[in-house]
């Protein structure tokens, strides 16, 4: 049997260390202070050797360095953004074109007539139908065929530049500008998610600290283009401005006509957040540290998951939940008669002298009213209107439920022979940027707010702004006709 070790005193055990280390300290020449010192100053030589250039001694080349001075220069940092942004717009428009196709026929050309046939079949009363076929499914067929492939575009493609660690060197580009503004640097990404969904720009809001100014974030990000609003943007400027040039030049300036009301957006962004910060919101602009992070390749896997499933679907979901109630409503103010009028007719008519006064008609203030949930059916609601309310035939589904056309001619040549000219169509561009945020934007702010109050001002400040704009485009406009 072994015998257990004796334990050895702990004021045995201290007088060893201390004598071990005064054997090593004595075999160290100098002072150890002083090598400790040099040892500190010597990192942090090296630290400054990469980090500072000198006029003398330029600083050791590392790849984030090469990049940051050309996306971060004065020179250079604006063009390389705006390009950046630029390209990721086409992609998302352009990319969008065939899956959207793809859903529209899958949901719309085949799915609604067969569940048109289906429901009669069962012998479903024509009002019931109409309800549930004519409003409801084909508005939320609309909003998904039209929403979910540029979102699932646009938010993957977000996500990677946020990933790789460019957004927060646009963040710096911006910073000054949002600043004069009254505003917070960091608001120039949760502008730039407003471009793919104002809903999502709202919630992404999250990221500036101060409450002053994210307010402030908040209720200006509507001013921001969504990609429910490029549809609109994009036929209309094709019909009515790209018809004012010949055919070889109308590509180039319906896009600039887009482009330049989308930098219209931004321009009202920073009048919009100057105009809060000296008046309701007035206070000091915070300051923030701004990090550059280091770049670093993309997570696709986690990517197509953050875009795909935290905000694509989330934000998809909202909007399919306001869009099957507005389906219906729609359909109701089509069909529902009072007198020898239908509900829409005797709204069209009420609000066509606000509308004529505008440069737009009553069934555009119709359409928007009616059509809050989504952004994505108001041009199938205003065909809808504008066949009822005119008494066109020959085109679409038939007055009362929600169609599209084949083409731009033949949208054009629906709403010219409805009294449309070019002023309509250029204040529908410009109402369709400064309008009241959809009802899925105006529930996420409630709910980053909890306040009625501020949801109520984020609702009013662009549609006041539309109306004031609106209403003076048209009266220079009539002046120099």
């Amino acid at each position: 049997m072994s015998t257990p070790a004796t334990p050895v005193p702990s004021s045995a055990v201290a007088e060893d260390i201390l004598l071990s280390a005064r054997r090593l300290r004595e075999q160290v020449s100098g002072d150890v202070h002083e090598h400790l010192v040099e040892a500190l100053y010597a990192d942090a030589a090296r630290i400054a050797g990469r980090a500072v250039s000198r006029p003398d001694r330029p600083a050791a080349f590392t790849f984030d360095r090469a990049l940051d001075r050309v996306v971060t220069s004065r020179v250079w940092g604006f063009p390389v953004m705006l390009a950046l942004f630029a390209l990721m717009f086409w992609l998302t428009i352009s990319g969008a074109n065939v899956p959207s196709g793809w859903l529209a026929d899958l949901l719309v050309d085949r799915g609604y007539p067969w569940l048109r046939e289906g429901a009669a079949q069962l012998g479903l009363p024509w009002w019931l139908r109409g309800v549930l076929i004519d409003g409801m499914y084909l508005a939320t067929a609309w909003v998904v065929s039209v929403m979910l492939p540029p979102m699932a575009i646009f938010f993957p493609l977000f996500t990677l530049l946020e990933d790789f660690g460019y957004l927060p060197r646009v963040a710096f580009n911006l910073d000054q500008l949002f600043k004069r503004a009254g505003a917070h640097g960091r608001q120039a990404m949760t502008t730039m998610m407003g471009f793919g969904c104002n809903a999502a720009g709202v919630v992404a809001t999250r990221i500036i600290d101060s409450p002053r100014e994210r307010l402030i974030a908040i209720l200006t990000n509507n001013f921001a283009l969504c990609n429910g609003r490029w549809p609109t943007q994009i036929l209309v400027a094709t019909i009515f401005i790209g018809g004012l040039v010949p055919a070889h030049l109308a590509g180039l300036v319906s896009a600039a006509a887009v482009t330049g009301v989308a930098l219209l957006g931004v321009a009202c962004t920073f009048l919009a957040a100057w105009a809060l910060s000296r008046t309701v919101l007035k206070g000091e602009v915070s300051t923030f540290s701004l990090e550059l992070p280091p770049y670093r390749p993309p997570r696709l896997w986690q990517t197509l998951y953050t875009s795909l499933i935290d905000r694509t679907l989330f934000v998809l979901w909202r909007a399919v939940v306001f869009a099957l109630p507005a389906g219906a409503v729609i359909w109701a103010s089509a069909n529902v008669r009072v007198g020898d009028l239908s509900l829409a007719e005797h709204l069209i008519r009420g609000l066509d002298p606000v509308g004529l006064a505008l440069g737009l008609n009553g069934v555009i203030l119709l359409a928007y009213l009616v059509a809050i949930p989504a952004n994505e059916i108001v041009i199938p609601t205003v065909l809808m209107l504008t066949v009822l309310s005119a008494k066109l035939s020959g085109v679409g589904e038939g007055a009362g439920v929600m169609f599209e056309l084949d083409s731009p001619e033949a949208v054009k040549a629906v709403l010219s022979q409805a009294g449309w000219t070019v002023l309509t169509g250029v204040n529908l561009m410009l109402f369709s940027l400064l309008h009241n945020p959809c009802s899925t934007t105006i529930y996420t702010i409630y709910k980053e707010t909890g306040s009625v109050r501020w949801t109520a001002v984020a609702t009013l400040l662009p549609l006041a702004t539309g109306f004031g704009v609106t209403a003076a485009v048209a009266a220079v406009w009539r002046m120099l006709a």
